[in-house]
């Protein structure tokens, strides 16, 4: 058996409670990408050949058909990103951060004709530039939704000039910030329960979406789950930026590598899956060896601040409490976890207004994305002429394939 295929363990029961009501979830890709994010600012230690982050931005469009209610998961970049607190704009500045975007969220909903005035909520996973877009595109009757402790960060710029928040995302709108100990949030009141080892609140009251305190990144950064499907159960996961890459919740204790990855993370197209012979273990036996790294655990932790380089979370050991938490629901097949900017789901899933993820499970997306990230260590496992099928997030277009996709 190679050194990094192990016995797993199994992972503890999410102890959810059963429900017959479900939500539409869709993906929408904003059309927002950010180039020139060195891997070490938020992942360590180090890989050979995984020098830029990637980061495609993504959204979320909630939809209960039963209660007719539409909610949003985060809102990308705004377009006149130029228009950012100027705390913002020095960081992306002094980083060398690149980017574009294409469109605001609320035009992407124009254009497929969403009715805004029907999105009752915007829900903001955390208060950095590339999560919380342009609330003031949506009506007043539009509320925003934010985790414990938002507030003492305000009030937003220029009533400070040093916030990077701004008050015209705030203006002339409810806002609400969650308590996952009571649930009595402002003007509103959820059930809270705990999932997994998760606090959460159920927002609709019927067990089809709950609100999940996902802590360290930032304060109050929230995450969420969605149920897709009653019978059987399946659920996707919206992670924001509790990670930013899978290889921090993977693999783990309760989900280590196979020893026979299927399909290849190498592959150009997994598709179909039965047509793969797929990728031995023993290919990565180096990656962990070499860096130290146990093989039931995942490849990533959080960079901590030191040598110059500042921190990008705000606790890092309440992150590792969080991720430790993930990996507990990352290990149920019929859970389908989508982080902010994993660049796998751009390459297999349906993006908005395509359709739906509901049918994650039927359509083995699980196994399809699970590894893929995987790919992203060729140049550290000698796989270097696969390195033409990654995507290039250097801020000059270096580190990843000669044709773009993004």
């Amino acid at each position: 058996m190679a050194e990094t295929a192990a016995r797993s363990v199994p992972p503890p029961d999410l102890d959810i409670p059963p429900s017959p009501h479900t939500v539409d979830v869709s993906i929408i890709d904003t059309t927002a990408t950010i180039r020139g994010i060195s891997a070490h600012l938020f992942l360590s230690p180090p890989i050979k050949g995984y020098d830029w982050m990637a980061a495609p931005v993504f959204s979320f469009l909630v939809r209960h058909p039963g209660l007719n209610r539409s909610i949003i998961f985060d809102l990308g970049i705004r377009k006149d990103w130029q228009n950012l607190s100027p705390q913002v704009l020095s960081q992306i500045q002094s980083q060398g951060w690149k980017l574009n975007v294409e469109k605001d969220v609320r035009e992407i909903l124009d254009d497929a004709g969403v009715d805004a005035n029907h999105i009752e909520a915007i829900i903001w996973s955390h208060h950095h530039f590339d999560h919380v877009g342009d609330p003031s595109t949506f009506p007043p009757s539009t509320s925003l939704i934010v985790g414990p402790g938002f507030k003492s960060m305000m009030p937003g710029y220029p009533a400070n000039p040093d916030s990077t928040i701004l008050e015209s995302s705030l203006a002339n709108r409810q806002l609400i910030e969650l308590d996952f100990e009571s649930g009595e949030s402002g003007s509103k009141t959820f059930e809270p329960l705990t999932i997994g080892r998760f606090r959460a609140l159920d927002y609709f009251g019927d067990g089809s979406f709950y609100l999940v305190d996902s802590p360290g990144h930032t304060i109050g950064h929230i995450s969420a789950l969605a149920r897709v499907t009653a019978s059987p159960a399946s659920f996707i996961l919206l992670t924001g930026d509790a990670i930013h890459h899978p290889g921090e919740i993977r693999p783990s204790k309760h989900l280590p590598l196979p020893e026979n990855i299927i399909p290849d993370p190498f592959a150009p197209d997994p598709h179909p899956l039965e047509s793969h012979y797929g990728c031995p273990a023993a290919v990565f036996d180096s990656l962990f060896a070499g860096r130290g790294r146990p093989a039931c655990g995942p490849v990533y932790e959080p960079a901590r601040a030191g040598n110059s380089v500042e921190s990008f979370h705000d606790d890092v050991d309440e992150v590792l409490r969080t991720t430790g938490k993930l990996q507990e629901v990352d290990a149920h097949d019929n859970v389908f976890v989508a982080a902010a900017h994993d660049e796998a789901l751009l390459d297999h899933v349906v993006f908005f207004p395509e359709g739906t993820m509901n049918a994650f499970a039927a359509k083995r997306w699980v196994k399809r994305v699970r590894w893929r990230f995987l790919r992203d260590f060729g140049g550290a496992v000698d796989k270097v002429d696969h390195e033409l099928g990654r995507r290039r997030w250097g801020p000059g277009g270096e580190g990843g394939m000669s044709s773009m996709k993004v």
